[in-house]
């Protein structure tokens, strides 16, 4: 069997070498790919019958599986065959997507769902090799070809592949995976969350099809402003040393020829003196050529650097004004639930462009390609993190590598994405020594896979003991990351609207200041005054009051509000107004604008006006 691990990063350091080839990411987004999307057959098993024996021992740990053993997909051979499942015969799911809004059964299930795809095996030489890759599952994952098990995956907002060259037959495979998304104390979100634990096989799957010898993965940076160097490394995956790679930038008129090493590893540096830098107001993107022996890669990319000095937040030099909101991976309209496609995605972003965003905070854990693709294309900025939310186990080794794993993936994944400019290393989280010590190593191990953007995290603030109308933002994690950002509900979980009348801030950083997340609630369509809680003229009297005491801020270089629209949630609960939502949405879950939607689009407007004067 042979699992390829996707923990392991190699954007530490552009010139000196990566992960051998079998430890790194696909570029699965920029090849032709087989789907394995569509309809799959599905049996829930809340007792996990198909996974163990009567006494608890897990059926693919035996020699000899039973035929119950559901990753067999066994069928009844002869009449006095005892099979008790049928996966023929079993209702079906529609991948990628969510279980919870497929299916009224399984809106509150947590727990095991088997799934099952039969396919023939595409038209294939015989040198070439196979992967199954899977753009996410909620959360565990125990993947199954032909009856042998390829491996388990934990994380359900990162890719994760397998190669099955020497398991996938020419007709009649058969893809089980049994999914289960119940959560844990010990995990990557943990127990508690403030958003639904939708399971499922949520993101694409594919089948790729390379050749033995074949381009894995590349990285490209523009790694100097001043000279407008750009530097990268491509990975040739099966390379035995000397192998030949050509590249080229066809728009910037650049063709190299470079050489791989005996990892399959090469090296690559120029300048771009005519290059169009990327910008939100100019999200220029060029392609990018690899080609080597029976092998090509295309993919486009921008060019920009993003820095900061002192209390001034700096793209490709220039000051920046973070004009942002924050989205979740979640659709609203129709039935909701997971974004599904491309289409959904982009809505999404588009809503955020009506705005008049340039930024986007993807909360609370990496979402799916689409969004940080159409991101780059759109000119939009994104802030991208893991759920290292709220209280996790700080003292779990197992828990810490578990943020880790899908720190690497998320960075390794995007690491070519103009458009990221933040890696985000958790949200809310308390100080205590043990918590620092975490988010210390996490901190050290991104700068360790990307030096070329920057770190935050969502913190918090508290109130001077002296003076209850000083807030203060003061944490040991903000002297390890390049932005001070923190959350706060001033007006909503904290006091009335007036209240932001009265704050002051007391900041001591030399650091940019980023306001990650603040609004309230209120119903669309339900109005009153602005006394009123949960009416939209509460929640607009919110977002004036706020905007306007931000704009106070030593180092304020930006906003992304909570949030951009309504999201289901377990822990929302009143009857009639929150019916299982999360209303804090400047649009609703049926993506209808509130008025609090207009307020942030004016002020954003306003914002945006020196840039555009320039």
């Amino acid at each position: 069997m042979k699992k390829i691990i996707h923990s392991l990063g190699w954007l530490a350091v552009l010139f000196s070498g990566m992960a051998s080839a079998a430890d790194t990411a696909l570029q699965v987004y920029t090849r032709d790919t087989h789907s394995l999307n569509g309809e799959w057959r599905i049996i829930v098993d809340p007792y996990e019958n198909g996974f163990y024996n009567y006494r608890y021992e897990p059926f693919d740990q035996q020699k000899n599986p039973s035929v119950n053993a559901f990753f067999t997909d066994s069928k009844m051979q002869k009449s006095t065959d005892l099979v008790e499942y049928d996966f023929d015969k079993a209702p079906t799911l529609q991948v990628p997507g969510d279980w919870n809004t497929q299916n009224e059964k399984l809106y509150y299930y947590e727990g095991s769902v088997w799934y099952r795809k039969t396919f023939d095996a595409p038209a294939m030489q015989d040198t070439d090799r196979a992967f199954v890759y899977f753009g996410a599952i909620n959360y565990r994952a125990d993947v199954y070809l032909n009856g042998k098990k390829l491996g388990v995956h934990v994380g359900g907002f990162t890719p994760f592949h397998y190669e099955i060259t020497d398991k996938i037959k020419a007709q009649g495979n058969s893809l089980i995976i049994k999914v289960d998304n119940k959560r844990h104390a010990d995990a990557v979100p943990t127990l508690n969350t403030d958003w639904w634990n939708y399971g499922g096989i949520t993101r694409t799957v594919q089948l790729v099809i390379v050749p033995e010898t074949f381009i894995r993965d590349y990285t490209i940076a523009l790694t100097s402003l001043e000279n407008k160097t750009v530097s990268g490394s491509v990975l040739i995956d099966g390379a035995k040393g000397g192998e030949t790679v050509q590249l080229a930038l066809p728009e910037l008129n650049i063709k190299q020829t470079l050489k791989a090493d005996k990892n399959g590893l090469a090296s690559f540096r120029f300048s771009v003196p005519d290059a169009q830098l990327w910008s939100p107001e100019n999200p220029q993107r060029y392609t990018v050529e690899f080609q080597s022996g029976a092998d090509t890669l295309t993919d486009k990319v921008g060019l920009r650097t993003i820095t900061t000095k002192g209390k001034q937040l700096l793209l490709n030099g220039e000051p920046l004004f973070l004009r942002g909101i924050s989205v979740h991976e979640e659709y609203s309209a129709e039935n909701g639930g997971r974004v599904r496609n491309k289409g959904e995605a982009k809505q999404l972003l588009l809503w955020a462009k009506d705005l008049n965003a340039n930024f986007v905070r993807l909360a609370h854990y990496p979402h799916n390609e689409d969004m940080v693709r159409l991101a780059d294309e759109m000119g939009l900025l994104v802030w991208s993190e893991i759920p290292v939310y709220w209280t996790i186990n700080w003292t779990n080794e197992a828990t810490y590598q578990n943020a880790e794993d899908q720190l690497s993936a998320m960075i390794e994944r995007d690491k070519n994405r103009a458009a990221i400019i933040i890696w985000s290393l958790a949200n809310e989280t308390p100080v205590s020594d043990a918590r620092n010590r975490f988010l210390a190593r996490l901190a050290k191990k991104a700068r360790s896979l990307d030096n070329t953007r920057l770190l935050s995290a969502a913190m918090e603030k508290h109130y001077r003991s002296d003076n209850p109308n000083i807030a203060v933002v003061e944490d040991p994690l903000a002297e390890l990351v390049d932005l001070v950002s923190f959350n706060q509900y001033i007006g909503w979980y904290d006091g009335l609207p007036e209240k932001a009348e009265h704050v002051t801030w007391e900041i001591p950083y030399n650091k940019p200041v980023f306001i990650s997340e603040f609004g309230g609630g209120a119903k669309q369509g339900y109005h009153g005054d602005a006394n009123t809680i949960w009416t939209e003229e509460y929640q607009e009297s919110i977002y004036l009051k706020t905007l306007a005491m931000l704009d106070k801020i030593d180092g304020y270089v930006g906003t992304s509000p909570w949030i951009l629209a309504d999201f289901r949630s377990p822990r929302r609960l009143l009857n009639g107004i929150q019916d299982d939502f999360n209303r804090k949405g400047v649009v609703s879950n049926k993506g209808i604008k509130k008025k609090a939607f207009y307020v942030l689009r004016d002020y954003y407007q306003e914002k945006a006006k020196p840039a555009t004067q320039e």
